[in-house]
């Protein structure tokens, strides 16, 4: 959305359900889920302001992400030109985490927050808050959310949420979104066609890009359990190619999940005219071959995996310490400890196959058999995936977390496509 016309039925209803002709105006809530790109974040942020401005003065708000950085690229990055082009005043204090609207006479504060974790609730404790606007709610912790909707006790005050579907047993999902009614909150199930914004083609680009529980959530914004196979498409081969000429590779990167009595997966990639292959790979299971190796013995295999290549770093099992620190005290190689979120991991890996930026070598046999084999644990009631054939995944999902997903690197970024 980058103009204030050609709004959608059910975000005009978002405009304008505050409003005193509203048969909405009674909520103490607004809850929009669905779908990404669907138009909600910047059509509730813009709400928001409007609201405060309309009904306030000289009053705090709160406006909440994942994290601040979250906050300012999801919401105030469109959320400012749309309100200057309203006539209002924006007076941002980037080093407070704070921006003044000013509108018709009337001047308010908003405060940044990031809820990335059960302490960040600290964060706005003692607060008195007219609103708060929390983007990505089904992403922050429980305690984070309780504290910003306790904190507004002014009266007349409401709150915003919205965010993206996960799994069922969410608890967002069971205490906002199926108790709605009972905490007296509109509810708003948003899908792609409720942006006018969003063409046909690029509508049919977010069909291509996800796959499995992702497709359903993101896609069709269902709030569904993960199950079956983690990489179905590419269990039945469709990322298995072999790289061109090696020499026509301009990059090289290694990837590591170690093991010592469980395996260890080491995965040789190459850049070869901006698509990504897994050249090559070790892999040692300690309990198959009746042998663990040490930490030397598998850096002389990390170093006969690469040969003569020049390769840029080596991506790391975070937790493997002593491994990190064997790799840098020979010093050949740059020792990279990985990112290590396995859901944003698989999610990443899954948009990276699906957008044929990445495929793996017919040689590479274990890849291969773990993603026949890697699945979702259907028991755990949350999204995880089952602790076994996860080795060569967990590397593979390193390299893609850690180098594709790098946006200061001019690679390629994967970046996670959201409302």
């Amino acid at each position: 959305m980058t103009e204030l016309s050609a709004f959608s039925k059910k975000q005009l209803q978002v405009l304008t359900w505050w409003h005193d002709r509203s048969p909405d105006k009674d909520c103490d809530a607004v809850i929009c889920d669905g779908a990404v790109r669907s138009g909600k974040t910047t059509c509730m942020a813009l709400s928001f302001a409007m609201w405060a401005s309309v009904r306030f003065n000289d009053a705090s708000f709160a406006v909440c992400g994942k994290t601040i950085a979250a906050v300012r690229r999801n919401i105030l990055t469109p959320l400012f030109p749309l309100l200057r082009s309203a006539g209002f005043t924006v007076r941002e204090q980037r080093a407070q985490n704070l921006f003044t609207l000013t509108f018709a006479g009337h001047s308010n504060r908003f405060y940044l927050f990031g809820g990335k974790d059960a302490a960040s609730a600290a964060l706005i404790q003692g607060m008195t808050l007219h609103g708060v606007l929390l983007d990505e709610a089904a992403l922050m912790p429980r305690t984070f959310v309780e504290q910003a909707v306790a904190r507004c006790s002014a009266p007349g005050a409401k709150f915003w949420f919205n965010c993206n579907p996960e799994h069922p047993q969410h608890w967002f999902y069971t205490e906002w979104i199926q108790k709605a009614a009972e905490k007296n909150a509109l509810y708003l199930h948003f899908s792609m066609t409720d942006n006018p914004a969003l063409s046909p083609q690029v509508r049919a680009r977010y069909e291509r890009l996800y796959s499995g529980v992702f497709y359903e959530r993101f896609v069709r914004g269902r709030w569904v359990a993960a199950e079956g196979l983690v990489y179905p498409d590419a269990a039945a081969g469709a990322y298995t190619k072999a790289p061109p000429n090696e020499t026509a590779a301009d990059c090289w990167y290694l990837s590591c999940d170690y093991g010592t009595v469980n395996p260890f997966s080491l995965g040789l990639w190459g850049r070869f005219d901006g698509v990504w292959y897994r050249v090559d790979e070790f892999y040692h299971d300690a309990k198959r071959a009746g042998t663990q190796y040490t930490d030397e013995e598998y850096y002389a295999a990390l170093r006969s995996l690469a040969g003569d290549r020049p390769i840029r770093g080596v991506v790391v099992d975070p937790s493997a310490a002593s491994f990190l620190t064997c790799i840098r005290r020979h010093g050949d190689y740059t020792a990279i400890p990985a990112k290590n979120d396995v859901i944003a991991g698989i999610r990443a890996v899954q948009e990276t196959l699906r957008s044929k930026r990445l495929f793996i070598s017919p040689v590479c046999k274990d890849t291969l058999r773990e993603f026949s084999l890697y699945a979702w644990d259907l028991s755990a009631g949350a999204d995880r995936v089952k602790k076994a054939f996860d080795h060569a995944m967990d590397d593979l999902r390193y390299f893609v977390a850690t180098v594709l997903t790098r946006r200061s690197d001019g690679f390629f970024a994967l970046a996670m496509a959201r409302d």
